[in-house]
């Protein structure tokens, strides 16, 4: 864990939750999916679907797909640099998609989508045995603190103060 990250313990016991994973990669992605997997059982989450999609860029429609029916999504996906825009283009699109469909919907979604300058960076945050960080299981815990988060002001909002 990073300096700053927070520790997030959270009971999302009867939570359904929806993990979209990309395909490219398969060590990466293997360490990230096993982390998501680690951080819903952390929170006793249950109810759990995975998608594999072909690559980080089809995450934001199988969001938009799921998002209705799951009470949160956890988004899974690793780009590398190289040497052309690529990179640049499906990292923001990813980004802007899945942003858009949580925010459209309501439906919380972890972002755990590492967009990294070489394979060893990507390596590095994908919770293997070795790896500095598990981005999977702060991405799937983040998911469900936020349901939880969201459940406990209800569904008319935080109520606003004002003062004198």
């Amino acid at each position: 864990m990073k300096d700053g990250a927070p520790t997030l313990a959270v009971d999302g016991r009867g939570l359904s939750v929806a993990v979209i994973a990309a395909s490219w990669h398969d060590q990466v992605m293997d360490g990230l999916l096993d982390g998501a997997r680690r951080g819903l059982a952390d929170a006793g989450v249950t109810d759990v679907v995975e998608v594999r999609v072909p690559g980080t860029f089809e995450l934001s429609v199988a969001c938009a797909r799921l998002a209705e029916r799951y009470d949160a999504l956890v988004a899974l996906g690793v780009v590398i640099r190289g040497g052309t825009p690529h990179f640049e283009y499906v990292c923001q699109a990813a980004t802007s998609g899945i942003t858009d469909v949580s925010v459209r919907t309501g439906t919380p979604i972890g972002f755990g989508v590492l967009t990294c300058d070489t394979d060893e960076q990507a390596l590095d945050r994908a919770g293997l045995p070795g790896s500095s960080e598990d981005k999977g299981h702060e991405a799937a815990t983040a998911a469900v603190a936020t349901v939880v988060a969201l459940r406990q002001v209800g569904s008319e909002g935080p109520v606003a103060v004002v003062r004198d």
